[in-house]
This record gives C-alpha cells, sequence and structure tokens, in this order.
C-alpha cells in the first residue's frame, strides 16, 4: 500500500513538473545551419520563475517578459553536431526538471536547395476543396468546425491524402510546382476551411492530416520532380492561436490605444484602410501609413508587429523550420505588402541567406507596374527610398487585371483589345528580374477566368495560352482545366467549389478521362497539350520576348533561346484574320516552316497565315 501511495505521489510530482512547460518552440533545429543564433520560446504557467541551464548548448541570456508565462532562451548551436541535449529549468525550493532538445542532421545539400523558377507550371489548390483522401480526419476533437460539406463557407474534407493520390494527375497535365492555400492549423469556429487565421504555426491542421502527411507529400512530390510551395503567413494570425488568447507582450501584435475600452471586436482594434500605396507614397500622412501598416486585416485575424525583434525572430524560425523539416521548395508570402516594411524584408533576407536558391513570391495586390515592381528583390525604384524588400519574386497583377477583360473587347481601339497585352509588357523594364514574375489569370481571391468569360473555351484557350507562353512564372487555379466556374458575386466559396471527382460520392470524376463529361475533356485535352508542351520547352522558361503591336486585335509574340523559337498568336478578333508574315521577319529570322501545336500542322512560313477567329496558335519554328 505504501509503494502504491509513492508511485503515485511520483507520478503527480512528474505531471505537475512537465505541466510547467507545455511548449517549446521550435520544437528542434539542426545542425550546420548557417542561422545558429536562435531563439528558443519556452511557456508554461509561471515559467519565469526558473532558471535555465545546459551541460553542452552555450545560453547566451534569458529574457523575461511582462509575462511570467514565458521565457525567451537565447542559444547558440555553432559547433554542435547532431545529437540529442538537454535544458535544465530550476526554481529556488523546487524540484528541477529536464526537457530534451533535438539537433538534427540535416538533409544532403539543404542549403543549395533549387526551387521553383520560371520553368516551372505552378497548380494552386485549396486543399479542403481539393480532395478527400481520408475521411476519417473529417471532422477531430481538438478543432472546433466540422465537416459540412452543404454549407459552403464550411469544411468539406479535402486533405492531404487527397493531394497525393492525384499527384499522377497533376504530372500528367503538365503541372511542376503545387501551391497550396495554407495547412496549418486553424481553429476559427466558422469559414476555417482557407486558413488563413492560423491558431498554430507548428502544426497542421488535423483535419488535412499531420505534419509528417506533409513531409510525405513533399517526399512524393520530390519522386516525381515536383515542388512544393507553402502558402505563409507573415502579416496576421488567427484569435484563436494559442499565442495570441495568452500575449509574451502586448507589442506581440500591432494594438491602438484609442480603441481600447471601446466597443470593437476585439479590445485595440482597428482595421486596416488596405492603401497599399502608403508604404511608398513620399506625400503620406503618418496616420494613413500606421492604419495600412498596422491595421488587421479583419477583426478575426490579429495583425502581427514585425518590428518587434521577439516575434520578428520567430517568425524568422518558424519558416526556416518548416523548409528544413518539410524538404520545401518555395514560399509565397500571403499580403506581403501590409507587413512592416523593414520587418518583412529583414524576414525574407534571413531566408535567402539561409537558402541562396530559395524562391519566395509575395503578394502585391496593386494595379500598377511601377509600384508592383518596388518591392521585388533589388529594385532600383525601391532603391530610390533606400528599400530593399529581398523578395525575389512578386505577382503580376496589372496582367491580371488585363486578362479579365480584353478578350472580351472584340472591336480593338487604340485602348481595348489586345493593346493592354501589349502595354503590359513594355513596362519590363521596371523589374529587375522579369523573369521571376508570378503571371496568372486567376486564384482563390479573384473571379474565376471561366465565369468572367460565360463558360467560354475559346476564351479559355486565348488566356491560357498567354499565360503559359509569356515572361514569368505561370500559376493556374484548380478546375479551371476542366472548365469550372464560379460567381465570386455570390461569395468565395463560390469560387473554391469542390473539384469533381475529389469524393466518393461525386457524380463524375474529372480526375480521369473516362469520368469526365465532353465539355469537361475538351478543356482538360487543350490544357494538358498547352501545359506538356511548355514543360519541355526551354524558350518559354527564360527565352527572350520580342513582340509586335496589335493589328486588327491580333497579337503576335515570340520567345527565344539559343537556336529554339517559339512564335505566338492570339487572335482576339471573331473574324478569321490572315497575316502577311514579311513584317515578323525580326522574330521568324531564317526559318522557313514551323509546326504548330494544336493543330500539328506544319506551316510554310513564307506564306500568308490564316488564323481562325478568337483563337491561338503556338508555332515551333524550324
Amino acid at each position: 500500500m505504501n509503494r502504491l501511495i509513492i508511485a503515485i505521489c511520483l507520478l503527480l510530482s512528474m505531471q505537475t513538473t512537465f505541466a510547467q512547460l507545455e511548449r517549446l518552440e521550435p520544437p528542434n533545429w539542426w545542425a550546420d545551419m548557417n542561422l545558429t543564433s536562435v531563439q528558443l520560446l519556452c511557456y508554461g504557467e509561471n515559467i519565469s520563475d526558473y532558471e535555465v541551464s545546459s551541460k553542452d548548448i552555450t545560453i547566451v541570456n534569458v529574457e523575461r517578459t511582462e509575462n511570467p508565462n514565458y521565457l525567451f532562451v537565447n542559444v547558440n548551436f555553432e559547433g554542435l553536431s547532431a545529437g540529442e541535449y538537454s535544458f535544465k529549468f530550476k526554481k529556488k525550493g523546487s524540484k528541477s526538471f529536464t526537457k530534451a532538445f533535438a539537433l538534427k542532421e540535416r538533409d544532403a545539400n539543404s542549403k543549395e536547395r533549387e526551387s521553383f523558377n520560371s520553368s516551372d507550371l505552378v497548380y494552386l489548390i485549396m486543399p479542403d476543396r481539393f480532395a478527400n483522401g481520408d475521411t476519417s480526419n473529417d471532422s477531430m476533437p481538438s478543432v472546433t468546425e466540422k465537416v459540412n460539406r452543404a454549407e459552403q463557407g464550411g469544411r468539406h474534407g479535402g486533405d492531404l491524402q487527397g493531394v497525393i493520390n492525384q499527384l499522377d494527375y497533376l504530372e500528367d497535365l503538365g503541372v511542376t510546382a503545387l501551391w497550396s492555400t495554407p495547412l496549418l492549423e486553424d481553429n476559427d469556429a466558422k469559414y476555417s476551411y482557407h486558413t488563413y487565421a492560423q491558431s498554430d504555426v507548428y502544426k497542421i491542421d488535423p483535419r488535412y492530416g499531420t505534419n509528417e502527411d506533409y513531409k510525405r507529400l513533399a517526399t512524393e512530390m520530390e519522386q516525381r520532380d515536383m515542388k512544393l510551395i507553402m502558402d505563409y503567413v507573415t502579416n496576421h494570425w488567427g484569435a484563436e492561436h494559442w499565442l495570441i488568447k495568452d500575449l509574451p507582450e502586448q507589442s506581440w501584435i500591432h494594438q491602438f490605444e484609442d480603441n481600447k475600452g471601446k466597443d470593437f471586436p476585439l479590445d485595440g482594434y482597428a482595421n486596416s484602410n488596405y492603401r497599399m500605396t502608403t508604404q511608398y507614397d513620399p506625400n503620406a500622412s503618418a496616420i494613413d501609413t500606421r492604419y495600412c501598416e498596422d491595421g488587421w486585416f479583419t477583426s478575426t485575424m490579429p495583425d502581427l508587429n514585425q518590428s518587434n525583434p521577439k516575434t520578428l525572430t520567430y517568425l524568422i524560425q518558424n519558416a526556416i523550420w518548416w523548409i528544413e523539416y518539410s524538404g520545401l521548395d518555395g514560399f509565397r508570402v500571403d499580403t506581403y505588402s501590409y507587413n512592416d516594411k523593414e520587418g518583412i524584408a529583414n524576414w525574407t533576407k534571413a531566408i535567402t541567406d539561409e537558402y541562396p536558391n530559395f524562391n519566395i513570391v509575395g503578394e502585391v495586390w496593386l494595379h500598377n507596374q511601377a509600384q508592383i515592381a518596388y518591392w521585388q528583390k533589388d529594385s532600383k525604384i525601391g532603391a530610390l527610398q533606400n528599400f530593399n524588400s529581398h523578395c525575389p519574386s512578386v505577382m503580376d497583377f496589372t496582367l491580371h487585371d488585363a486578362i479579365g477583360v480584353m478578350f472580351k473587347e472584340d472591336n480593338a481601339s487604340w485602348n481595348d483589345g489586345m493593346i493592354k497585352a501589349y502595354d503590359n509588357f513594355v513596362n519590363d523594364f521596371l523589374y529587375q528580374d522579369i523573369d521571376n514574375l508570378m503571371v496568372f489569370a486567376e486564384n482563390h481571391d479573384t473571379g474565376r477566368i471561366n465565369e468572367i468569360y460565360n463558360g467560354s473555351l475559346d476564351h479559355y484557350k486565348l488566356a491560357m495560352t498567354l499565360v503559359a507562353t509569356t515572361r514569368g512564372t505561370p500559376q493556374i487555379y484548380y478546375g479551371s482545366e476542366i472548365g469550372m466556374r464560379g460567381d465570386k458575386g455570390k461569395g468565395d466559396g463560390a469560387i473554391r467549389q469542390d473539384f469533381p471527382g475529389g469524393w466518393t460520392t461525386d457524380a463524375n470524376n474529372a480526375f480521369t478521362k473516362d469520368g469526365r463529361t465532353e465539355e469537361q475533356e475538351a478543356y482538360h485535352l487543350f490544357s494538358k497539350t498547352l501545359f506538356n508542351f511548355r514543360k519541355e520547352t526551354p524558350a518559354l522558361h527564360t527565352g527572350e520576348l520580342l513582340h509586335y503591336l496589335p493589328e486588327n486585335n491580333v497579337y503576335v509574340y515570340f520567345r527565344s533561346l539559343e537556336d529554339q523559337t517559339v512564335m505566338v498568336v492570339l487572335n482576339n478578333n471573331p473574324e478569321e484574320q490572315t497575316l502577311d508574315l514579311s513584317r515578323f521577319a525580326e522574330g521568324i529570322k531564317n526559318a522557313t516552316t514551323g509546326k504548330e501545336l494544336f493543330s500539328q500542322n506544319t506551316l510554310n512560313l513564307d506564306e500568308p497565315l490564316t488564323v481562325k477567329g478568337k483563337s491561338p496558335l503556338v508555332i515551333s519554328l524550324n
């Protein structure tokens, strides 16, 4: 009996001791990293009462904050080899306890990992709406919102296993890189499917799977020579994030003192004015600039303060941890230009210092090329204000804007029709690295291209041919390759519908040729032909772009690399057009024939070229 009492007392003592340290982040690190100075966040009730020591790890200092539940332990791993280490926590008058910490071996050539680039075709998915490969995780006890496929804004059950199951489909389509909207835990009670309001940034949302499942996805893709891009959110977390619920410091997030105690959704909350122009406007008022940078994206997404050194360090280490843990090939950074400008630049530089070839594309949703170019690494425009974002890639939103209207403009004028495409590219001199722009017709936040053009396959062909053959890295949105539509005016859920066949109960399975409808197959066949041609054609990756002023709403351009040249003709005129090819001699050079991609016909370039109305030609010159 006495032994039983002693055992129970020991067990209770151990539970109390280990409950004292609820979290240690990052949970591990790696040997031989460029970043050897790491700040460990220790969280637990009154953990600041403890002193921390280690026999083998150099502790530079320990920082305490206004919240006694945190300790920030600054350590240096330089010179340490991979292995198991430990920290000792000691409080006066209490028993000490130890916490194990692993330094892991890095994967071979991890530092020099290649990233996505203009040779890739990026496929964007919303995982909750793509495919459900494991129904057992549709609803999970550790998170609030449960599956409800009947609700447009609800969880539908798509997951990591569903993505893995469809990698063969993506590879066959010609996709070489996958960008998934965020997968980290989002414990909002509603609308958690988009996962941009994250509640734990070291954990995959259990409704998608586990951290190990995410790593398995990266491995499966690597075996197919495909690349995985993580959608990383630096600007905000969700209101349900455990750190937000018990802030280490009040300055961890942006708060507005003049709003405290008022009838706002959260104490100290103020919304962003969304005017990103204030970030570089030399005439902007301080208050307008502040409300852009510091204002919250929504009331459920507290705005992170990258000017706080601890917040910024946490974000840097978390990003590097995911790259190293999962074997990532790139980041897309959400709301890049809403962040503290200098803070996000330092975050980006820290990532690329660790991984020199790592590509990061920032979402800079602006409608002026000079303003977008400001945010690209080494921008000469940014340099005018002594600013360098260090962000290698930005999104070509001005091209997106043009694609959404110009193919409706049948009667070309000085400003309408294909001249909008031409005028977009005349400003390429503004960008520091023109190949490293992400080009797209749509994404998860915009109108669907097939809805904009009322389900017209001809219009889709024109838009996709432009995206796939111009300079930059093309990005396509899931389901458009089978004609998926959706009216954004009816809510975001309408443009984020389930991919047909991703659920076993679906009426048709568009992942397979036999399961596609006649219309879906027509879209898919065109897409597959175009995307695989691009995949095998280096001139479309890094070739020089030569274009001609549109005539009669026909836009002609060439992509040339060494001895390979591709001629692209986009006839936006409803009527058939005949081109005198002598005008294009500079692009055609010495070629006499060319093979057209979609018809597979061999064309005589010494003769006039006839192009059907509202159709593209892609010609490999011989």
